[in-house]
């Protein structure tokens, strides 16, 4: 091969490159604008003059607030009420549910014991189910005790079976290395000690891992809280009671109402993800202490 063909060669393949990731950024900007589509509609027609779903154009003819003030003013929908609703289930779960996670990610990656391998069998065979499965027996559970249409109901739900989500902290407790453990029990330190003082102050990313997902489903549930609250309307959280809007009956009158909860609820878990993305990825893909 001449010397002159190289640098030919080169050229082609480096123009080739520039195709293929022009051809890959215009493939990603089409599908971002596909997504955003439905979310820019939503957040307009939140800002709608007219109540109901027709309409002809895409962007409103007049913008109003009156969608936003109606939430916290119609009686027959106390969307206030169920924001605080759903901020309280979530947060008590939130919190329950991160110290459950991380107990058992830590049991599991650290102790060895005689049935450690059946349960993180189990724990995997259980974690193939839909939580949904279990709601008639569960709501029959909460039902004896008086629960069944309480929101403590939900807490208790929520955090119960939030052990069985240890794979991904397991996963991350399993790259710290144990020297440290050995080292501290040189110094006498007990196994609940070394969890408290020395490991979780190494894990940030998967504590703020956790906490978003067990804070998330709550947050976003319909299912369980449906079911298990029935009628109970100032029980009902956010994504019951956004649904209550669009039902048949009242979809006509409170269309754009449901637009505007729909922003105002996903505005401060958007700014949540934003500001703890850094964290959140680093749970997933990386370790506290390399060594």
């Amino acid at each position: 091969m001449s010397k002159t063909a190289a640098p030919t060669m080169h050229a082609g393949y480096a123009a080739k490159r520039k195709l293929g990731s022009a051809i890959v950024y215009v493939i990603l900007s089409v599908m971002v604008c596909i997504w955003l589509f439905p979310i820019l509609w939503l957040v307009l027609q939140s800002f709608n003059t007219i109540d109901h779903i027709s309409t002809t154009t895409f962007f409103p003819t007049k913008f109003t607030m009156k969608h936003y003030q109606t939430l916290f003013m119609d009686s027959n929908m106390p969307y206030g009420r169920w924001i605080l609703n759903t901020f309280f289930v979530a947060v008590l779960s939130c919190i329950v549910s991160t110290l459950f996670v991380l107990m058992v990610s830590y049991t599991l990656s650290r102790l060895r014991f005689k049935s450690r391998k059946m349960l993180l069998n189990m724990g995997l065979i259980l974690g193939m189910f839909p939580g949904f499965m279990s709601m008639a027996a569960t709501y029959a559970i909460m039902d004896v005790f008086g629960l069944a249409s309480q929101l403590f109901a939900l807490i208790i739900i929520y955090s119960a079976g939030a052990g069985l989500g240890y794979q991904v902290a397991k996963g991350f407790f399993d790259t710290i290395p144990r020297s440290l453990d050995e080292a501290a029990r040189i110094d006498g330190a007990t196994s609940n000690r070394i969890f408290w003082v020395i490991i979780l102050p190494l894990s940030k990313p998967i504590i703020v891992y956790t906490a978003l997902t067990t804070f998330l489903g709550p947050w976003a549930d319909y299912i369980f809280v449906s079911y298990f609250m029935k009628d109970e309307t100032d029980n009902y959280n956010v994504a019951v009671g956004l649904y209550k809007m669009i039902d048949k009956k009242n979809i006509d009158k409170y269309f754009t109402t449901f637009c505007a909860g729909a922003v105002l609820i996903a505005t401060p878990i958007t700014i949540l993800f934003i500001v703890m993305q850094k964290f959140y990825v680093g749970g997933v893909t990386g370790g506290a202490v390399k060594g």
